[in-house]
């Protein structure tokens, strides 16, 4: 193809908005345009990309018999209304009525509705276990898009189902796509790390997800150098609490006035801080109108894992208490809250460190005090014990190694979902009993579009992008130095012939420009190879550069065809 055919609105400098070297790289190389917030065109070599990305994920999931069709985006409100999630998606959800004022939403994700067609399509077991999947845009309101297309409004995502009659059908398919997720992410060249993940509002458990370590990555991954890793929401470390053996003193309330922090309060009281309850208060959304007050009682300065307290409750949604609700149930607000005294009404959560530890300091919902001596059991009750703390760097992970941060983006989920929307949506088929039965469900997630923000922050560098060759616009850019001077042209039009004919994609840059701003928007856009047909054309030599390692050869111009493929499949190598 020739460059002066094809739109690659390069420029010099980044969009002043451009945080992510992504985001800024990407528009600068003229992959992408912003038409409003969160919102963005693929020009033609974005969306190249994005059709190899596209052809991967085809080939992976044709090889383990998933079926593709589409799903309009156009989604009718009711069915989300059925499953809860209309609610629960709150804000992000775009809502809009049609005619006679029926309510729709840009689809999010698809559960629903291919929940819906399977139901109205399939009644025997014997059609199943299936996996459909689709390739299609998707919409969610985000109230703070940013870093390019990496949180959008709009973006490409592959979302995939499998239905089953029994959990076998189940475990073979998700084990299916955790298999071809690994290939395909392979393939696209990514550095990534398959890691224990909540399933938030989609819902199920057995949760996988695929996260690509980069500085922008808005996720925490919690790993080790040994084989565990878990985002931030899910992550656990080895109990190392021991058990405190001093005999219980007497409940005394003292002033602490100021204090408002477990540090201050700490100091007040003249303790170390791991021996103050924190007490964080929650109001957690059990249906429509339906909240359960609920109170966490965390050790010192650990952090509350909201998502941790959330799946204990089995809430729709979890939310830190007003100072007033704070004042409706225990009659302080937050600083001096503590357990005891607290009625039935409110349920107690204690985190296991809080187990082990005798003789503990906290509020006592009196505005500027707190207690010392207070004691389980015998002077506030604990509804339930477990994991509820955020973990931190340096602590033991259940592989018995040292827990390290990083950040990461998401790519990828997949979720076993089992019969939370067939029962609610009534998609059974008759088992081979018989008896009629709820389609077992996964659902598995790529974000299509954020790959390319992924690939690009792990290899882009100081000059432009760095395109692995499987996901590569084109695989050669053959520019001709002087595409004014015939031998060049020529040449350069012949070498790209060759290689087109071998199955390569090739650019060539025919347009009349200076080298030095041929060479500048090479390096931009990132092709694998460049071929460059300059002085030594008359001699028959050109010179091959390889984007990635800067290196460059000098090879007869009838050796081009064999020096490229050569090249591509040693950086294939590299990449795997």
């Amino acid at each position: 193809m020739k460059q002066s055919k094809i739109l690659i609105p390069t420029s010099k400098e980044a969009p002043s908005d451009a945080e992510a070297l992504s985001h800024k790289m990407m528009a600068r190389a003229g992959y992408i345009y912003q038409i409003s917030s969160g919102v963005w065109s693929y020009l033609p070599m974005g969306y190249r990309v994005i059709r190899k990305i596209e052809k991967i994920i085809r080939e992976e999931m044709d090889k383990i018999d998933a079926v593709e069709m589409m799903m309009p985006v156009m989604l009718p409100a009711d069915i989300w209304k059925q499953t809860g999630r209309y609610e629960a998606y709150g804000d992000n959800l775009f809502k809009f009525s049609g005619r006679n004022d029926r309510e729709y939403v840009l689809g999010p994700t698809h559960e629903e509705s291919f929940t819906e067609v399977l139901r109205d399509s399939i009644k025997s077991y014997k059609k199943l276990p299936l996996v459909v999947y689709q390739l299609q845009d998707k919409f969610r309101d985000e109230a703070r898009p940013r870093y390019g297309v990496l949180r959008s409004k709009e973006f490409e995502m592959f979302d995939a189902y499998s239905f089953s009659a029994d959990q076998a059908g189940l475990d073979a398919a998700y084990n299916d796509q955790a298999k071809a997720y690994r290939n395909i992410f392979d393939r696209i060249g990514l550095d990534y790390k398959v890691i224990l993940a909540d399933s938030g509002t989609i819902g199920g458990d057995n949760s996988q997800e695929f996260s690509a370590p980069a500085e922008v990555g808005e996720d925490v991954i919690v790993y080790t150098d040994g084989d565990y890793a878990a985002n931030l929401e899910k992550a656990t470390s080895k109990f190392t609490g021991v058990q405190q053996t001093d005999e219980p003193a007497e409940l005394v309330k003292k002033p602490t006035p100021g204090a408002h922090t477990v540090d201050e309060a700490a100091e007040s009281l003249g303790i170390d801080a791991n021996q103050i309850l924190k007490a964080m208060f929650f109001m957690a959304k059990m249906g429509e109108d339906d909240y359960q007050p609920v109170m966490v009682l965390m050790r010192g300065n650990d952090t509350v894992n909201e998502t941790k307290v959330a799946n204990a409750v089995d809430c729709e949604d979890l939310e830190l208490a007003t100072e007033e609700q704070a004042q409706k149930y225990l009659g302080a607000h937050p600083g001096s809250l503590g357990p005891v005294g607290v009625g039935e009404d409110v349920k107690i959560l204690a985190d296991n460190y809080v187990k082990v530890l005798v003789n503990m300091a906290c509020g006592a919902n009196d505005d500027g005090h707190h207690y010392v001596n207070a004691n389980i059991d015998r002077d506030f009750r604990v509804d339930e014990f477990g994991d509820f703390r955020t973990v931190e760097e340096g602590e033991i992970a259940p592989d018995g190694n040292p827990i390290k941060f990083t950040n990461g983006i998401e790519i990828g989920h997949i979720f076993k979902l089992g019969t939370g929307y067939s029962e609610k949506m009534g998609a059974q088929v008759l088992n081979e009993n018989g008896r009629l039965v709820d389609m077992i469900m996964g659902c598995y997630g790529i974000g299509v579009s954020r790959l390319l923000s992924a690939v690009a922050e792990q290899n882009a560098d100081e000059y432009g992008l760095v395109w692995p060759d499987s996901i590569a616009p084109f695989d050669v850019h053959v520019i001709p130095v002087n595409a004014k001077k015939k031998d060049q042209l020529e040449m350069a039009e012949q070498i790209t012939k060759d290689l087109e004919d071998s199955g390569l994609d090739v650019l060539i840059d025919d347009r009349k420009e200076r080298a030095g701003v041929k060479f500048a928007d090479s390096d931009l856009i990132g092709i694998p190879l460049r071929v460059t047909v300059g002085k030594k054309a008359s001699e028959g030599i050109v010179e091959i550069k390889i984007r990635k390692t800067g290196e460059t050869v000098e090879v007869k111009a009838e050796e081009v065809n064999n020096t490229v493929q050569i090249l591509l499949k040693q950086l294939a190598n590299q990449d795997d």
